[in-house]
């Protein structure tokens, strides 16, 4: 995932070279995308059904990304949301980082397509194995 949002894009801008203030997220979630995301955001996520909810990154939860080195970021363990339950989440082929975990709302933090979209089906798990999700700043 190595796509920043445009939201994301201003704030570091005006943070960095106009000294405006930046205030990091509280809460950072992983969320899933069956249509294609992009820098303004889009996409269409997972409904909010089916035991889908967006992870919590960062927080108290212990799903924590490594120390950056060479402008690289990734998962230190495994990450796995809930089983689907009740029905299918469809093909999921992106992924967004967004400044909440709560379904539709917040800002695009960073997105992009997944390697290899997946079906998610009924009794699926979506599951991110240590250092498979990167997110690169180039």
């Amino acid at each position: 995932m190595t796509d920043f949002s445009d939201y994301l894009e201003n704030e570091l801008l005006d943070h960095v070279l106009k000294g405006l203030a930046f205030t990091a997220p509280v809460t950072v979630g992983l969320s899933l995308w069956t249509a294609a995301t992009s820098d303004a955001g889009g996409g269409t996520e997972v409904t909010n059904a089916n035991a889908y909810a967006r992870l919590e990154v960062e927080g108290a939860t212990g799903r924590t990304f490594s120390v950056a080195a060479a402008g690289t970021t990734d998962n230190d363990q495994d990450w796995d949301f809930a089983a689907a339950s009740g029905g299918n989440w469809g093909t999921v082929g992106w992924l967004a980082i967004v400044d909440s975990i709560t379904h539709g709302a917040g800002n695009f933090l960073f997105h992009g397509a997944v390697t290899t979209a997946k079906a998610v089906n009924d009794g699926d798990i979506a599951r991110f194995g240590t250092g498979n999700l990167d997110v690169t700043l180039d």
